[in-house]
């Protein structure tokens, strides 16, 4: 009769039988993920140092190169005083986004006030700021920021309030989703029956449950504020020349779209790229905040 080894028979099951260790999440970077990040870093690159990126003076005026088509000189060409148009457009990366970014905060400290109101409050300032929320969302954005230029003038402190006002509803109906979503939860319930005050349970469970999926939403509101704000200065009501910012070049170029195209379509490429930009790192997060939940 054989005897086996205990620490042989052992090893022999560890073997056969080995235990599954944790899987580790490994952090996919898709293409577009990659193009969107990089273009965030050359937008980074055009707002700290424009001069690494703009190879001329984006002011600097010669009549000798008016109007001329992209080439190896001037990638983008030159616009109708000769200035190069893709140092112009690095110089007006730092307004741009700068708007972009003005918007959003505007629009989201709108949105907080109105969805908290309109989620915890009393049943008279509810009504009240659902029909706030309910103007807001039936006022256009390009009459309001017709109005405000009448009243102010045209500037990016006006484009930044009429075009954060406009879109500012649509946050709140999402904030105000959420907090109708958390306040019935249990753990609200529980912090309650802890005798918590309503200032520790707003701050410290409501908000930050619901104020997350503002994350995502603030991430793809820049590149959309980008365009409205754009589109608003494409009409006369935005930043006034010589600047650079992008709507204006829009501005400046459109009277010469037949002779010169690139005036117009160079910088709305750019506009586009940056837009899809931030959508695509905002879906990104989205998913990632969505996997972490679940």
């Amino acid at each position: 009769m054989t005897t086996t080894d205990p620490s042989t028979l052992l090893g022999s099951l560890r073997t056969r039988n080995p235990i599954p260790e944790p899987r580790r999440r490994r952090l996919r970077v898709s293409p577009g993920l990659a193009a969107a990040l990089a273009v965030l870093v050359v937008l980074r690159v055009a707002v700290v140092a424009p001069t690494v990126l703009a190879p001329y003076d984006p002011l600097a005026i010669d009549l000798d190169d008016v109007l001329a088509p992209p080439s190896l000189a001037h990638p983008f060409g030159t616009d109708l005083n000769g200035r190069d148009l893709f140092s112009r457009v690095i110089a007006g990366t730092r307004q741009s986004l700068g708007i972009g970014f003005g918007v959003v905060g505007v629009a989201t400290v709108i949105a907080v006030v109105l969805g908290v109101v309109a989620g915890l409050s009393g049943r008279v300032a509810q009504i009240l700021a659902n029909r706030g929320i309910e103007i807001l969302f039936a006022f256009p954005t390009i009459l309001l920021g017709l109005l405000l230029v009448s009243v102010f003038g045209p500037g990016p402190l006006t484009l930044i309030v009429a075009v954060g006002i406009g879109i500012a509803p649509g946050y709140a109906r999402i904030v105000r989703g959420q907090v109708l979503a958390v306040r019935n939860a249990p753990y609200i319930e529980a912090a309650t029956a802890l005798g918590h005050s309503p200032t520790r349970i707003l701050l410290q469970h409501i908000a930050p449950n619901s104020l997350r999926p503002m994350i995502v939403t603030v991430t793809l509101g820049v590149g959309q504020a980008i365009i409205w704000a754009s589109g608003l200065a494409y009409l006369g009501l935005g930043v006034p020349p010589p600047a650079a910012e992008w709507g204006a070049l829009l501005d400046s170029g459109r009277t010469y779209i037949t002779a010169a195209w690139w005036l117009e379509i160079l910088p709305g490429l750019v506009i586009v790229i940056v837009a899809l930009a931030f959508t695509t790192v905002g879906r990104h997060l989205g998913a990632r905040l969505e996997g972490d939940r679940s």
